[in-house]
């Protein structure tokens, strides 16, 4: 299925410059989350600090697709990482953190329910249009 997946990259500018990946296939899983790991390193490397993954055309995501958020998370996640890990640690504590540099556009019902029972809502935040998204960075 991984023949299937495709990602596409656009810009968009808010208050800060946000690069949006559009995921085109119905899974992220064991065949795919790799080629998404490797796109979002590949624009963080050319500068990309702002990440927003558009959903819209994901149906499903296993664990292994929950692996890829949580590493595109940790590489995003800030300068020096004792000082994002004490904002991260508190705000989790208390339910107040959301990464300020990954969001997500659009999940489907199905998704949204995997990152909810995983617990990924909870630091990532979920937006439903492209607009608001950009705006929240």
């Amino acid at each position: 299925m991984s023949a299937e997946f495709q990602i596409t990259v656009s810009k968009q500018q808010g208050r800060v410059p946000v690069t949006v990946l559009h995921l085109q296939g119905d899974v992220i899983d064991a065949n795919s989350y790799g080629q998404l790991e490797a796109q979002v390193q590949a624009v963080y490397e050319a500068g990309a600090r702002n990440v927003l993954l558009d959903l819209t055309k994901v149906k499903y995501i296993s664990s292994a697709g929950l692996r890829a958020l949580h590493s595109i998370f940790l590489l995003l996640r800030g300068d020096t990482l004792a000082e994002s890990d004490q904002v991260m640690k508190k705000g989790l504590m208390d339910g107040t953190f959301k990464s300020p540099h990954l969001k997500l556009l659009n999940p489907s019902p199905t998704v949204m329910e995997t990152l909810r029972t995983m617990g990924f809502d909870m630091f990532l935040e979920v937006h439903r249009n492209l607009k608001d998204a950009v705006a929240s960075f």
